[in-house]
């Protein structure tokens, strides 16, 4: 199934894998109010549609995932400061709630307003040629939102260090995989096949117990200490074993292949 969209390509395959793309490269895919738009949109069918099991999101072109906020088009900003909307509002997954797992595959440069993106997936895979960095002092902007989320997937240093360097330093493939922003390196050419295997993967699985822990996770990191450990049982008690997605006569908890 495909859905016509200006600035994003999107279809849902047969295996029940949704590939978003980023569909802006002369602009290096930075976002404008139409992709905020239609971000929204998407969001809207990824949670609400069963048929959709996982996600994937990559960007199309040779040089970005994406830049940000497009600067020449920008975006309706309120005249009142007090009653402006951040942009994450449309683009991340999670402030959309959708608990369906997302994967990242990143190319290229992910600079600021990306963020707004890797900060709410579940998992980043990128090529090795993708530099990871944050533009806003570079231009005389505070850093704020794109790096107070990153803090839930780097160390504060690390955050601090491309927070503050704005273009002068670009985090490389290699130091994201080591630091953790990134699960696994692939070659450019292998990039877009190995998120969707792994989309593929997660979809078929039992959709309601992936939902579940997406969700699980996720919450937890808001939580107290002892929250996090008294709350997530209830998430694990609505997956018994007579739940619709559970495949039963495996002889335990779980069965190894």
């Amino acid at each position: 199934m495909r859905a016509e969209f200006k600035t994003v390509l999107f279809e849902v395959a047969d295996d029940h894998v949704a590939t978003i793309t980023l569909n802006r490269p002369d602009a290096l895919n930075a976002f404008n109010q139409t992709m905020l738009d239609e971000f929204a949109d998407i969001w809207n069918r990824c949670r609400t549609d069963d048929s959709i099991r996982a996600v994937v999101l990559r960007a199309a072109g040779d040089r970005a995932f994406s830049t940000g906020v497009d600067r020449k088009a920008g975006r309706e900003r309120h005249p009142n400061m007090w009653a402006e909307e951040d942009p994450g509002l449309s683009l991340g997954p999670r402030q959309n709630r959708v608990w369906k797992p997302v994967i990242a595959a990143v190319h290229g440069m992910a600079a600021a307003g990306a963020f707004y993106w890797l900060n709410e997936v579940d998992v980043i895979i990128c090529s090795d040629d993708a530099t990871f960095f944050d533009t806003h002092t570079s231009y005389g902007k505070i850093a704020a939102l794109e790096p107070a989320a990153l803090l839930r997937r780097l160390p504060f240093g690390e955050v601090m260090r491309m927070a503050l360097f704005g273009l002068d330093e670009r985090m490389s493939a290699p130091r994201a995989h080591q630091m953790g922003l990134v699960s696994e390196v692939v070659e450019r050419s292998a990039l877009w096949p190995r998120a969707h295997e792994l989309g593929r993967r997660l979809a078929s699985k039992p959709p309601l117990a992936v939902q579940g822990t997406v969700k699980a996770i996720w919450d937890s990191l808001e939580m107290s200490v002892s929250a996090s450990r008294a709350i997530p049982l209830h998430y694990a008690q609505l997956t018994r074993d007579d739940q619709a997605d559970f495949e039963p006569g495996r002889g335990g908890d779980f069965e190894v292949r």
